[in-house]
């Protein structure tokens, strides 16, 4: 009979750990490191499905995916779920339920927010916090421990489809994200937390081609200064418990099965003490796809030698094959030891031991009003005002508005792959015989879905359970005649008279609202971005630019909607819009934000996340490209631009946004120098000279000039802050920089901070440079462990 001294709650969450550990046998830790579909342990009305019993014997320490329309069915779910673990197991260990939060609890009943570029374009890491923190009394009220979010991939390709899922193409705002979402979801105690997975580590966001799943190809210094830095800031700022892998290699090693990445980087170097989850069925396509094993076993003992700790979504090189491989003695016990006590003592300090099961009682209406307010906010501060020759914002007069586009009428496309409508659909299509290759899906799941979800199809569904309006009948409010066509679908045309009867309502229109852009779907339906949905090209689609093109022949002045994820190249008639405003995904209340913008009830203040290309030809065009790089090379002598048939620089760069005001930068204020163990304050007075409220993304850039042998970016975001201020209003921003955090790898491989003169600007994106200075490094070279950096620079504002 096993003990009972794990179950004491006073001690230390390590010491239980280390008790539970030695009444395991050998299996049972094996599968603790597993997990399991929830169909194969309970039916939809939470008694036993068939084979259940079997499984408990197994007891797999994970439950995957767990996902319907009502929120008070799920939780008696996990709560039947947990009651045969702890009653019904050996050792009653608690599962750990897992699902994905990337912009909301992706549960019916829940709210959701705009997706991940959108919340980053609003500079708002504050409210984002306030998002996560809500997401986590959702999660424990409903049984769920682990988050699968967020996504801080740097996002560097816009071929890649999964760019909306991430907070854009600099690090340093993923950082300042990544660590606020993080603080939220897991908060201040984590007996009351969910576990953040930050993913994907690593370099996943920049595969070969732009193709997702495909190599990463950076160097180690790229590795380490850009794509490793949200994940490093997140460890040490808020204590980040659980990192996904990439399903990439890196240098030539899927990172599922590579200990450089896994060990040596991850916990070595950046100092992450929590578990590792695999991304759903990473050990397979370690043999499938990859080929570097020849069979399950083979690829778990890899595996865990790396230092994946859990193979999701169920077990197929961990479990038995794992087993089989230890007792072989293929595979080393005290490398299982290891990976079954990190995920021991984050179950111990989630309190699950304690307090395993969900809330008794769910308010479905109460629920389903949770965040409301916080969601309108940010899809408010999430649009982007990209151009604008003084059309907007319109006024509320008795005009006629023509709202034309594959945006006018859609209020599904409001919610991308990782929103719980976009997963609904998964599952429907699945149900219909579709998605045979979906990524770790299972056949069991289509009747699972069927029983899980309601009848309602798509559209009413999100009209009815989150109260979405399409854009025309958000204008609506605010015009006096609202006229609305379709004109072609997203990626299709649909015929003559439908683009005669958009140049119809165009020509018997005051002004139009052209509302094109993409859609992110879950591998079925038509869409131009998502999860395996990459670009070659990565143009508008030809069908919404011949629209655009006839709709612009009438001369009705145009005003361009792009709802969007990712950036995309515009045509020439788009560009020569009279306005142009980008908004994300944004969820229920993205159609009610553009609107709110046009019409001047919102000022805007979005900033772009990515910078947004003339030509897919110019990919990469990021900002923070190295000096001498890209477009940040000097021009061939006796040539205007660096290339022959366009410019090189973005259309729109990062950190682009206009608004119906305008602001001032004076009294730049910084020291001269600081050592480098020091801190530099930089400051500037801010004034709005306008007669509307607005806001000012004042943005910090820095560039530093090494003499160490080693390329340094151009230039890099630094800081910002986000500035509300009434008319004719000033205010003092201040920033203090530390040294610490203008660090690199060196040539010798160190990360350092050396002796530079450091050049800095200040502006509204990364091209105005309003206010520009320079002060000095000075001193000794200082080498920097993970624990001395310094990730975020703080501001202050104060009323001038």
């Amino acid at each position: 009979m096993p003990t009972e001294s794990y179950r004491d709650p006073r001690l230390p969450a390590a010491e239980r750990a280390d008790l539970l550990l030695r009444e395991m046998t050998l299996q049972e830790k094996c599968e603790q490191l597993t997990g399991i579909w929830p169909w194969l342990l309970v039916r939809p009305d939470g008694s036993d499905a068939e084979g259940a019993e079997a499984v408990l014997r197994q007891a797999p320490g994970h439950v995957a995916a767990l996902s319907g329309d009502d929120p008070a069915r799920l939780a008696r779910i996990v709560g039947a779920v947990q009651r045969q673990y702890v009653t019904r197991t050996r050792l009653g260990i608690p599962a750990l339920f897992h699902q994905e939060a990337l912009n909301g609890f992706m549960a019916g009943g829940h709210m959701v927010f705009p997706t991940a570029t959108g919340l980053a374009a609003t500079f708002s890491p504050e409210l984002v916090e306030n998002m996560s923190d809500l997401i986590r009394r959702q999660m424990r009220r409903l049984g769920y421990g682990q988050a699968l979010s967020p996504v801080m991939d740097v996002a560097l390709d816009p071929r890649w489809g999964r760019v909306h899922e991430t907070y854009g193409e600099d690090p340093y705002l993923c950082a300042a994200f990544g660590v606020a979402y993080t603080r939220g979801i897991q908060g201040d105690d984590l007996t009351e937390g969910v576990i953040a997975t930050a993913k994907h580590f690593l370099g996943y966001s920049l595969p070969a081609g732009g193709m997702n799943l495909s190599a990463y190809e950076g160097g180690a210094r790229q590795t380490r200064d850009v794509f490793a830095y949200p994940f490093e800031a997140a460890i040490r700022l808020a204590g980040l418990k659980s990192v996904m892998n990439s399903y990439a290699d890196v240098d030539g090693i899927p990172v599922g099965v590579s200990r450089e990445v896994l060990t040596d980087l991850l916990r070595d170097t950046l100092g992450f003490d929590g578990f590792v989850s695999s991304d759903y069925t990473t050990l397979e396509h370690v043999v499938t796809r990859q080929r570097v094993a020849a069979t399950p076993g083979e690829a778990g003992r890899l595996g865990i030698a790396a230092g994946l700790d859990v193979e999701l979504p169920t077990a197929y090189g961990y479990g038995s094959a794992l087993v089989e491989e230890v007792e072989n003695g293929t595979a080393d016990e005290r490398d299982v030891d290891i990976c079954v006590r990190r995920v021991l003592v984050a179950k111990f300090e989630l309190g699950l031991f304690e307090d395993p099961y969900p809330q008794e009682h769910i308010d479905v209406t109460a629920v389903a009003g949770e965040g409301r307010e916080l969601s309108r906010e940010l899809a408010r501060r999430s649009v982007v005002l990209a151009k604008n020759d003084g059309i907007l914002p319109l006024d509320s007069e008795d005009r006629t508005v023509a709202v034309i586009g594959p945006h006018a009428d859609a209020v599904t496309l409001q919610f991308p792959t990782y929103t719980y409508p976009a997963s609904r659909d998964m599952g429907k299509a699945m149900a219909q015989g579709e998605m045979t290759n979906w990524v770790g899906g299972d056949p069991a799941l289509a009747a699972w879905y069927d029983a899980m979800g309601s009848k309602e199809d798509s559209d009413t569904f999100v009209r009815n359970r989150y109260g979405v309006r399409p854009l025309h009948e958000e204008i609506a409010g605010f015009a006096g005649t609202v006229l609305t066509e379709r004109g072609c679908t997203l990626t299709r045309p649909l015929g003559q008279d439908a683009v005669e009867r958009a140049v119809e309502a165009a020509r018997r229109a005051d002004v139009v609202v052209l509302a094109l852009g993409g859609a992110s779907l879950w591998f079925n339906g038509e869409r131009t971005e998502g999860e395996g949905s990459d670009s070659a090209d990565v143009s508008l689609p030809a069908a919404q630019t011949e629209l655009a093109q006839a709709v612009a022949a009438t001369g009705t002045p145009l005003v361009v909607v792009l709802v969007q994820g990712r950036a995309y190249v515009l045509p020439e008639v788009v560009r020569n819009a009279a306005a142009i405003v980008v908004a994300p995904y944004g969820g229920p209340f993205g159609p009610k934000a553009v609107a709110e913008v046009l019409f001047g009830g919102v000022n805007p203040s979005g900033k772009l996340p990515y910078s947004i290309p003339r030509h897919t030809g110019q990919i990469p065009v990021y900002h923070h490209q190295k000096a001498g790089t890209g477009y940040r090379n000097p021009l061939p002598p006796g040539n205007d631009r660096l290339y022959l048939d366009t410019e090189a620089t973005p259309l729109f760069p990062f950190g682009h946004g206009l608004s119906y005001t305008g602001f001032t930068f004076n009294n730049l204020t910084h020291d001269p120098q600081t050592d480098t163990e020091g801190t530099t304050r930089i400051g500037a007075t801010i004034s709005n000279t306008g007669q509307v409220a607005g806001a000012a993304v004042v943005q910090l850039y820095a560039r530093v000039n090494t003499t160490g042998g080693v390329t340094r970016p151009a230039q890099q975001l630094v800081g910002f802050s986000r500035v509300e201020l009434a008319p004719q209003e000033s205010s003092q921003v201040t920033f203090s920089l530390a040294a610490a955090q203008l660090g690199h790898t060196n040539a010798a491989r160190d990360f350092a901070v050396e002796p530079a003169r450091v050049d800095f600007f200040l502006g509204i994106d990364s091209d105005d440079r309003r206010l520009e200075g320079s002060f000095q490094l000075v001193g000794k070279e200082r080498v920097l462990s993970s624990e001395e950096r310094s990730f975020l620079s703080e501001a202050t504002i104060t009323h001038a």
